[in-house]
C-alpha cells in the first residue's frame, strides 16, 4: 500500500496542488496504512481487499479520540481520492470509500480585524530597521491584495508591477490571477525594494521577500514573524496571519465591493467560498441595527 500512496502523492503533486494539501493527503494515508495492518497477515496490505467496514472502524476510532468532524470529513475526502486513483490504476475494482458518509460540521466564521485594528497592525513595524521595512511591506501587501502566506513566500520580483499598481499572483493549483496593489502598499513595497539588496545572498534568486540569511522566507518562518505583530493587536485567540486576508475580504464587502470581484481577487474557484464573508458583513449590519433601531434590541 505504501507504494500506491507514494504514487498517488506524486500524481497529486503533478496536478499542482498546494503543499499543505499534499501534506494532509500524505498524513491521512500513512495513518490509515498503519491502522489497516491489523486486518492483514504479515502487514502486507492488499488494496483490493480493503473494505468499507475497515474505513468505518478507522473513523470510529478517531472519533473516540475526540477528532473533530472537520478532521474526519477531510480524511473521508482523502480516502475517496486515493481509492479512486487506485481504481484507475487497476489496483482495486471498486472504491471502498465511495459510500462513506461525510461527517457534518459547522463552518466557523473566520477571525478578522476591524479597520481600526488593521491600521494599528500596519503601523507596528519599526521603519528604522531593514526588517521592519520588509515586514511593513509584507503586511501592507497581504492586506492590500488579499494574499495567502504561501503566495507571499513564493512571490517573485517579476510578479510585481508597481507602475500599474498590480501584481500577477500564482496561487493554489498553480492558477494565475491579477490583483490590485493599494497606494500605501505600493509605497511600502517600493521602500522595501530599495533596501532588498541588504538581504541578498547567493541563495536569494529572484524571490521578493528574503530572510536574514538571504534565503526566500519560508511560510513557517513568515507565520512566526507575523504572529509577533498580530499578538500585539489581537486580544483574543484564533487569529493568524490568514486573518489579514479575511480582513481584506470582509472590509471590501462591508464597503460595497462586488462579491464576484472579491472572488477573483481572492482566487476562489467557487463563489460559495467567498460568500462566507457576506455573513461577516451581515453580522456587522445586524449589530448596527440592534444598536440604532428603537426596537432593535427586542427579541421575539
Amino acid at each position: 500500500m505504501l507504494d500506491a500512496i507514494i504514487s498517488f502523492i506524486q500524481n497529486e503533486k503533478a496536478k499542482g496542488l498546494s503543499g499543505n494539501t499534499i501534506d494532509a493527503y500524505q498524513r491521512d494515508l500513512v495513518q490509515l496504512e498503519k491502522f489497516l495492518r491489523k486486518y492483514f497477515v504479515d502487514e502486507k496490505i492488499i488494496i483490493s481487499e480493503i473494505e468499507i467496514i475497515f474505513l468505518r472502524d478507522f473513523l470510529r476510532e478517531l472519533s473516540e479520540f475526540h477528532r473533530t468532524n472537520r478532521t474526519l470529513a477531510r480524511k473521508v475526502a482523502t480516502f475517496r481520492e486515493f481509492f479512486q486513483y487506485c481504481q484507475r490504476k487497476g489496483l482495486s475494482k471498486n472504491n471502498p470509500a465511495q459510500e462513506l458518509q461525510t461527517p457534518k460540521f459547522e463552518n466557523k466564521l473566520p477571525k478578522y480585524f476591524s479597520e481600526k485594528e488593521m491600521e494599528e497592525l500596519l503601523n507596528i513595524p519599526v521603519l528604522t530597521s531593514k526588517f521592519g521595512i520588509r515586514d511593513k511591506a509584507i503586511l501592507e501587501f497581504i492586506y492590500s491584495s488579499g494574499l495567502r502566506i504561501s503566495e507571499i513566500s513564493n512571490c517573485k520580483l517579476d510578479w510585481l508591477d508597481l507602475k500599474n499598481r498590480c501584481a500577477r499572483i500564482i496561487g493554489k493549483g498553480a492558477k494565475t490571477r491579477l490583483v490590485p496593489i493599494g497606494h500605501l502598499a505600493r509605497i511600502a513595497l517600493r521602500n522595501y525594494l530599495k533596501i532588498r539588496e541588504q538581504f541578498v545572498s547567493k541563495f536569494s534568486g529572484d524571490f521578493c521577500f528574503l530572510s536574514k540569511s538571504g534565503r526566500p522566507l519560508k511560510p513557517v518562518i513568515l507565520r512566526e514573524r507575523l504572529m509577533r505583530y498580530l499578538l500585539l493587536v489581537a486580544g483574543d485567540k484564533g487569529y493568524s496571519p490568514h486573518s489579514i486576508r479575511h480582513s481584506f475580504a470582509t472590509h471590501l464587502l462591508a464597503n460595497g465591493a462586488d462579491l464576484r470581484a472579491v472572488q477573483e481577487m481572492l482566487g476562489h474557484e467557487n463563489l460559495s467560498t467567498t460568500e462566507i464573508y457576506t455573513h461577516l458583513s451581515m453580522k456587522d449590519i445586524k449589530a448596527a441595527y440592534q444598536q440604532a433601531h428603537p426596537l432593535g434590541d427586542k427579541k421575539d
